[in-house]
């Protein structure tokens, strides 16, 4: 059940990049350095300290040697690295999407 959550979530995050008028793929990569900043400063509002401190367990869990599921146990074992690199891909491209149009409405509300 939680892989077919992950798949569709996965599924949902290609959809939204992929709609006409959405940041597309490149905006959104490059503005997760913004967004962590922003995070971290307190200064955006839409994502939370505790959902950024997840993401950095999942990319830390991959990149991890030590796992809950042993790699040696070959389609287990690289299948929950799989499904953490899922869930983090989608987490940080819709909140970087997410982020990307709160900075367009920021500029726009403030112009120079």
């Amino acid at each position: 059940m939680a892989k077919a959550a992950r798949a569709a979530q996965a599924w949902r995050t290609y959809k939204n990049v992929t709609e006409p008028g959405s940041p597309g793929l490149g905006a959104r990569l490059r503005a997760i350095p913004k967004l962590i900043g922003a995070v971290t400063r307190g200064q955006y509002p839409g994502m939370g300290k505790g959902k950024l401190a997840m993401m950095g367990l999942g990319v830390l869990y991959i990149l991890s040697p030590i796992d809950i599921v042993p790699d040696f146990l070959v389609l287990i074992g690289v299948a929950d690295d799989f499904g953490v690199f899922l869930w983090l891909m989608g987490s940080l491209l819709g909140e970087s999407g997410r982020y990307v149009d709160w900075e367009r409405k920021q500029v726009r509300a403030f112009p120079s």
